[in-house]
């Protein structure tokens, strides 16, 4: 990616990915009152109570019981490791490691793999779409972030220079 400008684009779109990733995080760790720490039904907001993962609250298992449509093929899947703390960590460890690394610049390839694998999780725990066969947020999601690690946009507003200079990701590339 020679341009300037095409570089500046895509360092300011992975910063916007990253920090969403961020804020998913700390919604989800501290039950913010934004998608968590919220009562449906009231819209009580109870920050840092019993939903946030803090506070024993479970990251997962709203979305994977609640939120995988009925006549999704993988419901019963979603369903049974809904709340798991295996799941639970793993994700909770996935939305701040993807967001440091999108926010940062470092970890580019490794950041958008796993977000990748994120969104398509969520794009297959999402069918059948509501408004489209095929595309939704989480499927576009998964295309922006491996374009983030093809195009090393780390490197532009991000340390993601400084991280390929380092012995550990001369050692190991895929770091980069």
């Amino acid at each position: 990616m020679t341009h300037r400008n095409a570089r500046r684009g895509l360092a300011a779109l992975r910063i916007g990915f990253g920090l969403t990733f961020l804020w998913a995080f700390f919604d989800k760790l501290l039950a913010l009152g934004y998608a968590t720490g919220k009562n449906p039904e009231t819209g009580v907001v109870d920050r840092f109570g019993p939903d946030a993962w803090i506070n024993e609250g479970n990251p997962t298992f709203g979305f994977l019981t609640f939120g995988v449509p009925e006549d999704n093929p993988f419901r019963e899947t979603f369903n049974s490791i809904a709340g798991d703390a295996w799941t639970n960590w793993l994700f909770m460890a996935g939305l701040l490691g993807i967001g440091l690394a999108l926010t940062f610049g470092v970890g580019i390839r490794i950041a958008g793999i796993a977000g990748a694998a994120m969104y398509l999780l969520m794009w297959v725990a999402s069918l059948p779409l509501e408004n489209n066969p095929v595309i939704d947020d989480h499927l576009l999601g998964a295309v922006a972030v491996i374009v983030f690690a093809l195009t090393l946009a780390g490197d532009t507003w991000g340390f993601g220079k400084l991280w390929a200079k380092t012995n550990l990701v001369r050692r190991f590339p895929v770091l980069r």
